[in-house]
């Protein structure tokens, strides 16, 4: 039986969830909120953004819904998003890290980044890294990271063509990113126990939102894509339940450096499961995001 993700009050907490106005990210701002949490999502779009907040505050009953501008694919616009939030916050008790995106064909952030990478997992990482002091902050600081079992199609992290700069297919960069989520969840976890802070990663389902609906996905894939969604897709509400339960449940306030789907640990691929990858993609990443984070001291 599926745990019931309604579990745990989060009444005075804060959550901040990224890519807050659309899909599973909205419906999992309405449900903390609902919860009693204060809740600030992020989104791109300030007009989306804006709709989705009124209509948190509507679905949650809830005022203490918040917006603020996070473009994931500008390192300089998640520093200035986190600023941003060090003057609203005296402490994040979760974060949620939910926004993503897959693309039909290949680009590049302004920093020269694959763009898939560059929103789905260095954007997070950096945005991560320059919280940990608010999280840290909290009694109980939890991370939640969106992976996919889309990870599983990746046997190992392409180091040698990180940016798809020889051959771009949209599902391998999808994949590799969703892999990439896992291996920083897993590297991440030993180098935050110590500050009382949690970090876990999780397969939301294949879910009916609005994911990869603005164009960004075209040719027989795209439709491919659209019509699967339409027939086998469960609904953003439920490809939320996983993201509440990990944010919310007394069940998994311990639990870090795990994988979840249906608000249960599942073993991901051994690629997921290489430390070795694990570590060079930390390294890469920080050098590149230019972020660090002391590593984990010795037992």
């Amino acid at each position: 039986m599926t745990k019931d993700a309604d579990e745990g009050s989060m009444k005075g907490k804060t959550v901040v969830i990224t890519g807050g106005n659309s899909g599973i990210g909205k419906e999992t701002a309405i449900g903390l909120a609902s919860r009693g949490a204060r809740v600030i999502i992020t989104s791109r779009d300030p007009s989306r953004g804006g709709a989705a907040l009124a209509e948190i505050c509507e679905r949650s009953g809830s005022a203490e819904v918040e917006v603020v501008a996070l473009d994931l694919a500008s390192l300089a616009n998640v520093r200035a998003c986190t600023d941003e939030l060090h003057r609203r916050c005296s402490q994040i008790d979760v974060l949620v890290n939910n926004a993503g995106l897959i693309l039909g064909e290949r680009a590049e952030s302004e920093e020269g980044i694959e763009m898939t990478l560059a929103v789905n997992h260095f954007g997070p990482m950096a945005l991560t890294l320059r919280l940990i002091d608010l999280l840290a902050a909290s009694e109980g600081g939890r991370i939640v990271n969106v992976s996919s079992d889309a990870h599983r199609m990746a046997r190992a992290f392409d180091f040698d063509d990180l940016h798809s700069r020889q051959r771009y297919r949209s599902m391998k960069a999808y994949s590799q990113s969703k892999l990439a989520n896992i291996l920083f969840t897993r590297e991440l976890a030993p180098r935050v126990d110590g500050l009382g802070i949690t970090v876990n990663a999780l397969h939301p389902g294949f879910v009916r939102s609005g994911f990869a609906r603005d164009g960004d996905l075209g040719g027989f894939f795209g439709l491919v894509f659209a019509v699967s969604t339409r027939i086998a897709a469960i609904s953003a509400e439920a490809g939320a339940r996983t993201s509440i339960y990990l944010a919310s449940s007394p069940e998994v306030a311990s639990t870090t450096g795990e994988y979840f789907a249906r608000c249960r640990s599942r073993r991901p691929n051994g690629a997921a499961r290489d430390s070795a990858a694990g570590r060079r993609l930390w390294e890469l990443s920080e050098e590149l995001i230019g972020e660090s984070l002391a590593p984990a001291k010795a037992p």
